[in-house]
């Protein structure tokens, strides 16, 4: 009798151990700061708040960008960055607004440089103040070619400087648009370069001589220093996800995050997304292999200078457009866009680093053509919020939000 008891007791014990199944995350609705036509959205985190950029069509020929802080008491009051009629507005390659270290806010947009389709400039400027003026936009590349520059990845440096990482073109210039298999000398190029307090520009590095033309770059500022990650282009091809880090000020070569040996002969249009948090680091990609599209990523401990074997998180038909973020407890958020020409999903999921997935919820009902634009998301404490272009005429950024402490 005794010892049926203890089994009762050890099966009862064993019974309270197991744990529960998570909870999928709950994505709640919220009212976005937005007005009139806007569209391609970016969320930065700062150290008050949540930054929220986005571009606004005032005309047929006119845009703005403009930005709004998610504070304590709501967002604050809307506020222009710069707007133009020769802008450069695409649904791939989006402006940004980011906060420095000691608080000066930093921002990016493309400017034409010519007639030609692709002919176009990065304009960055900063603000001081909040960003209620803006100094005089500076263009961080010096080559003076009437070729693609964009696909911008701006941060903040440890040492207070500006770091900006783009796609380079100039190698292009005497190309025509239809030429997509030209040597590595008259491809397209991944550049780097620094900007000061003062807004002097450092000199310009070139990371790597031949990349995908049309993929968006991530970069994060690891414990170690800065890191950026990019679709690579090989002679073959090959279009894999590369990674490249500053290690005691010099950029190291460039290696893959891993070895997918996708193989297409053309650009996806599809870049991959970084977080970091010290040592730790997450990269989300999407990958095609064999026509099978997977949504991916990998952790790192290191700094980015190896990656565990990558872990897929989608739950099937998907078209990647990936952002990732870090959580505390050392598991990422995913999202992604899923679905087909019948109608798609913003979708978002937890993975932790040993390859365990909660359940996929799902951010906003929305179709995966071009104009839906790249998901994006940014963490504040336990607070995730989300931002989309809704396409329409005229096209709306929403925002949603979710409490990752629900989900623990």
């Amino acid at each position: 009798m005794i010892r049926l008891f203890l089994l009762i007791v050890v099966a009862l014990v064993t019974i309270g151990c197991v744990a529960a199944p998570e909870q999928p995350l709950t994505i709640k609705s919220t009212q976005s700061p937005t007005d009139g036509d806007s569209r391609e959205p970016e969320l930065t985190p700062t150290q008050h708040g949540v930054i929220l950029s986005w571009v606004e069509r005032l005309n047929e020929k006119r845009y703005a960008l403009r930005t709004a802080t998610l504070e304590a008491n709501g967002w604050s009051e809307t506020r222009t960055v710069a707007e133009g009629e020769n802008w450069f507005v695409n649904w791939a390659d989006f402006p940004s607004v980011i906060a420095l270290n000691d608080g000066t806010l930093a921002a990016h947009w493309l400017v034409k440089s010519a007639t030609a389709t692709y002919a176009y400039d990065v304009n960055i400027s900063t603000s001081k103040d909040g960003g209620r003026t803006w100094s005089k936009p500076l263009v961080p590349h010096r080559d003076n070619t009437l070729t693609e520059h964009g696909f911008v990845s701006l941060i903040p440096l440890s040492d207070g400087r500006l770091g900006a990482i783009w796609l380079d073109g100039r190698n292009m210039e005497n190309m025509k648009e239809t030429d997509e298999h030209a040597p590595a000398s008259e491809s397209m190029t991944l550049r780097y370069a620094a900007i000061d307090a003062n807004g002097n520009l450092g000199d310009e590095t070139q990371l790597d001589e031949r990349v995908c033309e049309c993929c968006q770059t991530s970069a994060a500022v690891t414990g170690n220093g800065p890191i950026a990650v990019y679709r690579d282009r090989s002679a073959t091809e090959v279009r894999d996800i590369y990674i490249v880090r500053q290690v005691n000020g010099t950029w190291t070569t460039p290696q893959p995050v891993f070895t997918d040996n996708w193989q297409i002969n053309g650009c996806p249009v599809n870049g991959p997304s970084i977080a970091a948090d010290g040592s730790r680091v997450a990269v989300a990609w999407f990958s095609s292999v064999a026509d099978v599209p997977r949504v991916k990523i990998a952790f790192s401990q290191d700094s980015g200078a190896t990656f565990s074997q990558p872990i897929q998180i989608d739950d099937g038909k998907n078209v990647g457009r990936v952002d990732t973020l870090l959580l505390p407890d050392g598991s990422a958020l995913v999202c992604w866009l899923s679905g087909d020409v019948d109608g798609g999903e913003i979708k978002v999921r937890r993975v932790r680093a040993d390859g365990s997935l909660g359940p996929a919820a799902v951010i906003a009902k929305t179709d995966i053509s071009r104009s839906s634009g790249f998901p994006r998301m940014a963490r504040r404490g336990n607070q995730v919020h989300f931002a989309w272009t809704e396409f329409g005429k005229p096209s709306r950024v929403r925002t949603a939000v979710t409490d990752i402490s629900n989900s623990q």
